[in-house]
C-alpha cells in the first residue's frame, strides 16, 4: 500500500482547546466524533473517574451552554473558531462533598472553581468567612507555616478576598495578609487534600453553592423571578433575593418536570398540590434548565441507590487511597518531626558549637589581652622599678637637699641670731656711743663752760695781778714782758700760787679733753666700718635666704 494511499485513509479532524481552571489543553479531534468522545478524552487526559460531576461549557451569542454528549461535535451550534475552546468545569455539585467526592483530582478541581466563583463574587460569602477560606487556600499552596520561609509580603500576589470584601473594610494589605496568616499558622500538619477538603466543607454550607440561576416569568409578560437548580431541588427567589428561596420544591417532591417551548412546568408528587408553571425568555433557557434538573435528580436518585460495582471500588480505592495517604502523612509528619527535632538538635548543637567557638575565641582573646597586660605590666614593673630608682635617687638626693637645707637654714638661722645678736650689739654700742658721745659732749661743754670760766678767771686774775704789780711795781708797767718770776717777792700771796697752779691745769685738761675729743674720734670712725661690716654681712645673709627659698 502506498503512502499516499494510507494518507487518504486518515480521518480529518479538528482542533479544540480544553480550559480548565488552572490549565489548558489542545487536543485533535475527528470529525465524526460525538460530545462523548471529546468529553472521555479530557478526563483520561485528567486521570478523572468521576465524570458525572462534569461537562464542557462553551459561551454562544452571550449564553453559556454546556456540549450534550450525545450528538456529534459539529453537530451542535458551537463558536466558529479555530482551536473551538470548551470550559471543563462542574456541571452538578454533590450534596455532601465530604462523601462524595472520592479522587484527589475532583477534590482539587472543585476546590479551584468553587474558590474562583467566591472571588468573582458568583458566590457570596461574608467577610469572617473568606479570611478562612483564604488561610485554607494559603496552606494548600504553601504548605506549613513557617516564620522564617513566609516573611511579610509573602502574599502580595495571591488573589484571596473578594474585591467586595476589601472594599467594605478599609484595610490595608499588610492587615489582611496578617489576619489570614494569623489563621494559616494554625493549619499547620494539614495535607493539600485536606486543607481543600476543609475549604468545600464551609464552602458547601454558604446559600449561593451550587445553584445555578436563571431569570422566569410567573407569566408572559414579566421576569420578575429567579430560579435556582441545585442538588437538592428547584427554588423560587426575588429577583433581590439570592439568600432565601420563596418557595423550595426538593427532588423527592417532584412527580414531574415538562417543558414546551418556553414554557417549564413542575409537578408535585402530591396530586392535590398546585402545579407551578413558568416562563423563561428563550427556548435555549429553558432547555438548560431542563437538563440541570434532569441532572440533579438523575443524581439526587443516584445517591440514594445502592453504590455500582464502579462506584464501590472507587470508594474503596479512596479509602485505601485515605489510609495509605494517611499513613504516609504520618509517616511524613513523624519525619518531619524528626527531621525538625533534629534540626534544632543540630541548630542546637550549631548553637553551642559557635558558642564554645566564640567562648574559645573570647579566651583565646582574653589570653592575648592577658599577654598583652602581662607584657605591658612587666613594661610598667621595669617602668616603675626605674621610677622607683629615680624616685629613689631623687629622695636622696633630696634629703640631702633637706639636710643641705637644715645645715644651711641651721647656718641661716645661726648666722642670722648672730647678725642679730651683732646688731643687738651694734645698737648697743651706738646706743653706748651715743650716750656716750652725750655725755662727752656734756663734758665736753662742761669742760669748756669750765675753761671759759677759768679762762675769763684767768684773765680777771691776770687783770688784777697786771693792776697789782702796776700798782705796786710802777717800773713794771713799762715791761709787761718781764715776768716777776725769777725774783719772786715772798710777799706775794696764795691767790697768785693758786693762780699759777690753776693755769697749769687748765692746760692739762685741755690736753686731755684734745686727747679724748680724738680718741672718740678714732672710735667713731671705727665704729662706723664695723656697721658698714654689719650691713654688708646683713645683706649677704639676705641674699642667701632668697637663694635658699628658691631651692625650696
Amino acid at each position: 500500500m502506498s503512502i499516499r494511499g494510507l494518507k487518504k485513509k486518515q480521518p480529518k479532524t479538528f482542533k479544540v482547546k480544553i480550559i480548565t481552571v488552572d490549565a489548558e489543553m489542545e487536543f485533535s479531534c475527528e470529525m465524526k466524533w460525538k460530545g462523548k468522545d471529546l468529553f472521555d478524552l479530557v478526563c483520561r487526559a485528567l486521570g478523572l473517574r468521576e465524570t458525572w460531576f462534569f461537562g464542557l461549557q462553551y459561551t454562544i451569542k452571550g449564553m453559556c451552554t454546556w456540549l450534550k454528549m450525545d450528538k456529534k461535535v459539529l453537530d451542535q451550534e458551537i463558536p466558529k473558531e479555530d482551536p473551538i475552546s470548551f470550559h471543563f468545569l462542574a456541571k452538578f455539585y454533590p450534596e455532601k462533598v465530604e462523601e462524595e467526592l472520592l479522587q484527589e483530582i475532583t477534590q482539587h478541581l472543585f476546590f479551584l472553581q468553587v474558590k474562583k466563583q467566591i472571588l468573582d463574587e458568583e458566590i457570596y460569602c461574608s467577610p469572617e468567612a473568606t479570611v478562612l477560606l483564604a488561610s485554607y487556600a494559603v496552606q494548600a499552596k504553601y504548605g506549613d507555616y513557617d516564620p522564617n520561609f513566609h516573611e511579610p509580603g509573602f502574599l502580595a500576589h495571591d488573589e484571596l478576598l473578594p474585591k467586595r470584601v476589601l472594599r467594605q473594610y478599609q484595610l490595608t494589605a499588610e492587615m489582611w495578609e496578617e489576619k489570614i496568616t494569623a489563621w494559616y499558622a494554625e493549619h499547620r500538619g494539614i495535607a493539600r487534600d485536606e486543607a481543600e477538603m476543609n475549604y468545600l466543607k464551609i464552602a458547601q454550607d454558604l446559600e449561593m453553592y451550587g445553584v445555578n440561576y436563571f431569570p422566569i416569568a410567573q407569566n408572559k409578560n414579566h421576569t420578575d423571578l429567579l430560579l435556582g437548580v441545585d442538588a437538592k431541588g428547584i427554588h423560587i427567589y426575588s429577583i433581590n433575593n439570592r439568600f432565601s428561596p420563596n418557595k423550595s420544591f426538593e427532588w423527592s417532591s417532584i412527580r414531574n418536570i415538562s417543558c414546551s417551548e418556553k414554557e417549564l412546568t413542575i409537578k408535585p408528587l402530591d396530586k392535590k398540590a398546585e402545579v407551578f408553571k413558568f416562563f423563561s425568555s428563550q427556548l435555549k433557557v429553558n432547555k438548560l434548565i431542563f437538563q440541570l434538573c434532569i441532572g440533579n435528580h438523575d443524581l439526587f436518585m443516584r445517591r440514594r441507590k445502592v453504590d455500582s460495582i464502579e462506584i464501590q471500588q472507587m470508594k474503596a480505592q479512596a479509602r485505601e487511597e485515605k489510609a495509605r495517604k494517611k499513613m504516609e502523612n504520618q509517616r511524613l509528619a513523624r519525619e518531619k518531626q524528626l527531621r525538625e527535632e533534629a534540626e534544632r538538635a543540630k541548630e542546637e548543637l550549631e548553637r553551642r558549637l559557635f558558642q564554645l567557638e566564640d567562648e574559645a575565641r573570647q579566651a583565646n582573646e582574653a589570653l592575648l589581652r592577658s599577654q598583652e597586660a602581662a607584657e605591658l605590666l612587666a613594661e610598667k614593673a621595669q617602668i616603675a622599678e626605674e621610677e622607683a630608682k629615680l624616685l629613689a635617687q631623687n629622695a636622696a638626693e633630696a634629703e640631702q637637699e633637706r639636710q643641705r637645707l637644715e645645715i644651711t637654714a641651721l647656718k641661716s638661722k645661726e648666722e642670722k641670731r648672730l647678725m642679730e645678736q651683732k646688731m643687738r650689739e651694734a645698737e648697743l654700742i651706738a646706743v653706748k656711743l651715743v650716750k656716750e658721745s652725750d655725755r662727752r659732749a656734756k663734758e665736753a661743754e662742761h669742760l669748756k663752760q669750765d675753761l671759759h670760766e677759768a679762762r675769763e678767771a684767768e684773765r680777771k686774775a691776770k687783770q688784777k695781778l697786771f693792776d697789782i704789780t702796776r700798782l705796786n711795781y710802777p717800773h713794771m708797767a713799762k715791761y709787761p714782758q718781764y715776768s716777776p718770776g725769777v725774783s719772786r717777792d715772798a710777799n706775794f700771796d696764795k691767790g697768785s700760787i693758786k693762780l699759777d697752779l690753776k693755769d697749769i691745769d687748765l692746760k692739762r685738761l685741755s690736753f686731755e679733753i684734745e686727747r679724748e675729743r680724738l680718741d672718740y674720734l678714732e672710735k667713731s670712725r671705727k665704729f662706723e666700718d664695723r656697721l658698714k661690716e654689719l650691713k654688708s654681712e646683713i645683706h649677704a645673709l639676705k641674699l642667701e635666704e632668697k637663694q635658699a627659698g628658691l631651692y625650696c
